[in-house]
């Protein structure tokens, strides 16, 4: 999916330093995993106001966007979860490596339906099995949702039954225009949704009934990072200062991601 955006005496300085002089504004190339995608449909406007810089940012599953880094692609600012960041520092595609924020794996139904009960993974169990039909994202490109809850279907010893009744989403995948799990729930496509609380959260249509329970709901955690190569460094570090203000914490908190 590609969509294109044209402490208190730290931040003031930080975007003193932002503002793009006359005729040096700067075009970022920006590779968005698409946990990140709520936060920056909202930060990536304010930032192109406050600087006068423009935003071209391009959002994808991580283990899509991870190949085509260490792959050479240019790119000025990178938002992935941890692990890929990690393994793309540590082959030096990347550098100045700044967490940004945090979420979890949920649960989500139709608006207007009964609320299941989560409130154990025993429970939780029960609501996998009896659900008629369960929507989820691709667990083959990589995603961090997607790859957690195969983590959790093998703990919870019920893969097969639930592989049999998935309903993939292909968002993540290089379809432009692919329903996400909540989508597929708010169309009737499926009785439940699982993914990123911050992406169910953003659906019109269903109501998030919560997180995983217990230490299943996982913790992904999203940073933000500079290609090596990028021409546009200082652009590239006002905008990851810009994700780090008081600003945008209120603006990851209120989209249900929490601070890292």
């Amino acid at each position: 999916m590609r969509i294109r955006y044209t402490s208190l005496l730290a931040l003031c300085g930080a975007l003193a330093s932002c503002v793009a002089p006359s005729g040096q504004a700067a075009e970022l190339k920006v590779l968005s995993a698409i946990g990140m995608r709520q936060v920056l449909l909202e930060l990536g406007p304010r930032f192109e106001r406050a600087t006068g810089h423009a935003l071209a940012i391009t959002f994808d599953s991580t283990g899509v966007l991870q190949k085509r880094i260490a792959a050479d692609e240019p790119v000025d600012v990178v938002l992935l979860n941890q692990n890929a960041i990690d393994t793309l520092a540590g082959r030096r595609v990347i550098s100045s490596v700044a967490p940004i924020a945090r979420s979890v794996a949920a649960v989500a139904i139709r608006k207007g339906t009964v609320r299941p009960d989560i409130s154990s993974p025993e429970a939780f169990r029960r609501l996998l099995l009896s659900a008629a039909s369960i929507a989820r994202p691709s667990p083959s490109v990589g995603g961090s949702s997607g790859d957690h809850i195969v983590t959790v279907l093998n703990r919870l010893g019920i893969t097969a039954e639930i592989d049999a009744k998935s309903v993939i989403s292909l968002i993540g995948t290089g379809d432009q225009h692919a329903d996400s799990p909540g989508d597929l729930v708010a169309k009737g496509k499926a009785e439940i949704a699982l993914h990123q609380l911050q992406e169910l959260q953003a659906v019109a249509g269903v109501e998030v009934v919560g997180p995983f329970p217990g230490d299943l709901q996982g913790n992904f955690t999203f940073a933000a990072a500079i290609g090596t190569g990028s021409t546009q460094r200082d652009a590239a570090q006002a905008l990851i200062a810009f994700l780090q203000t008081p600003q945008a914490a209120a603006v990851i908190t209120a989209k249900g991601m929490a601070l890292p």
